[in-house]
């Protein structure tokens, strides 16, 4: 642990202090926010890809943009836009292809074909994204290069089911089932590729045998790339057996959807693209952003503030009341040697929703620990890089000990609340929600607990 001052015995805690508790508030959500302004696609770009005299270099590897009859780039996911714009302001109109984001764009490049998808349920224009994607691929030439520009969301907002008879409404319940199953972003992964014609690798496959680069701005853990988005253009390592076994342990088969059900119960899954398939024999791969570039500019950041700094990732995907025990913990035993503590944490915590109501993993875990440091000098907030925190307009919320004593002023009920899965009407009446509006990133979420 890293302290601006050295190690301080702290006093004993006494109850919070509200001016105390405002400040603290206000301090968290100025950490985020400029940890989000120093993570950004372009200061990303800046660091990693450089054009001189038509050659585009992306880290170690050069592409003469010269050498090739046709430059294609897919852009897929929350940063689709971004991205586009970050690599057309570096490689100017030298390419064409199709951008797909879950909002529509504020400015369309020439050349390019731009459409809305879905998030996190597919929808028409989903469908309509992954044709689009396609036929642009169907007319790539073995002597082109093809630039996949993916980041977090991609899963949705471009989508073509591989079963047949599998209709739009059958798409949408299965995405539900998954997105609330509780299971981590690789296992609920792992089946949506093998029930897409884009997804596990099928992309490279479509572009094949042409130069292949993907650039990515990573929402999944480091070790898993091929789940971002589902790893359209990545070897895929998950497997048949995989998807059966994750539907039997979250009792998907009941939730899913007939022709969903009938296929797994009929076994008629058919493996995607695995390491050493000829798809991938001209591709490569570069993660120019991810999880990790967020928290140590938010490490960066709390210790500006005056705080000694820990970084705790050992809780990705674990369930969202787990994962607050054990930080909550941590902070406390961190404390127990300075005055000022800042507990860094990120990836994402699971939530297992039934029948739930208005709000999102990082909000149920900001609720949920607000009942844990009630009367305590601790303020938390979690949110999402991407704005946007389950179906609500937030992006998370911040909790502190005097949230409690708050919300009981104001006839909230707490407990209803987190049974229903409703944290952001509870939150956002405190005034608690963190709302930043789309910001056209995705590299999971932040957690930053810390204790005064």
């Amino acid at each position: 642990m890293s302290s601006p001052n050295g190690p301080v015995a702290p006093e004993q805690d006494s109850a919070p202090d509200d001016a105390l508790a405002r400040q603290m508030r206000v301090t968290v959500r100025d950490i985020f926010h400029r940890s989000l302004a120093r993570a950004t696609v372009e200061k990303a770009f800046d660091r990693h890809l450089h054009c001189e005299r038509g050659v585009l270099r992306v880290f170690d590897d050069l592409y003469d943009l010269s050498r090739y009859p046709q430059v294609v780039v897919i852009s897929i996911g929350k940063a689709a836009y971004s991205m586009l714009n970050a690599l057309h302001a570096r490689i100017g109109e030298r390419a064409t292809g199709v951008a797909v984001g879950q909002t529509e764009a504020e400015e369309e490049l020439p050349g390019f074909q731009y459409v809305r998808g879905g998030h996190p349920i597919p929808t028409h224009g989903s469908v309509r994204a992954a044709s689009a994607i396609l036929k642009a691929l169907e007319k790539v030439t073995p002597s082109a290069l093809v630039i996949f520009l993916i980041s977090g969301g991609g899963s949705a907002v471009a989508e073509k089911p591989i079963l047949s008879g599998m209709t739009l409404e059958d798409l949408a319940a299965t995405y539900e089932a998954l997105v609330l199953s509780g299971g981590t972003i690789a296992e609920i992964n792992a089946i949506r590729k093998h029930l897409s014609a884009i997804k596990g690798g099928r992309l490279a496959r479509a572009a094949a045998p042409a130069q292949q680069v993907s650039i990515l701005v990573s929402d999944v853990p480091d070790n898993a790339l091929d789940a971002l988005a589902s790893g359209p253009t990545m070897p895929d390592s998950s497997t048949v057996a995989d998807c059966y076994a994750i539907a039997e342990k979250y009792r998907l088969l009941e939730k899913f959807p007939e022709p969903v059900r009938s296929a797994f119960q009929d076994r008629k899954f058919e493996e995607t693209p695995k390491q050493g398939d000829a798809a991938f024999a001209n591709s490569r791969w570069w993660t120019v952003l991810s999880n990790s570039s967020v928290l140590q500019a938010a490490a960066a950041e709390a210790g500006r503030a005056g705080f000694a700094v820990e970084v705790d990732n050992s809780c990705d995907d674990w369930d969202y009341a787990r994962a607050a025990d054990y930080l909550l913990e941590r902070l406390r035993k961190l404390r127990e040697g300075v005055t000022r503590v800042a507990l860094v944490s990120g990836g994402e915590v699971t939530v297992r929703v039934e029948n739930g109501g208005q709000g999102g993993r990082n909000q149920q875990f900001a609720l949920y620990c607000a009942e844990k440091i009630r009367g305590e000098n601790i303020t938390v907030l979690s949110a999402g890089t991407d704005g946007i925190d389950g179906n609500s307009p937030a992006a998370g919320a911040v909790a502190d000990g005097t949230t409690m004593e708050r919300a009981q002023q104001a006839g909230l009920d707490v407990t209803r609340a987190l049974a229903a899965f409703d944290a952001y009407p509870f939150l956002n009446s405190l005034g608690d929600a963190v709302i930043t509006a789309t910001t056209g990133n995705n590299v999971r979420d932040v957690r930053l607990l810390i204790a005064y």
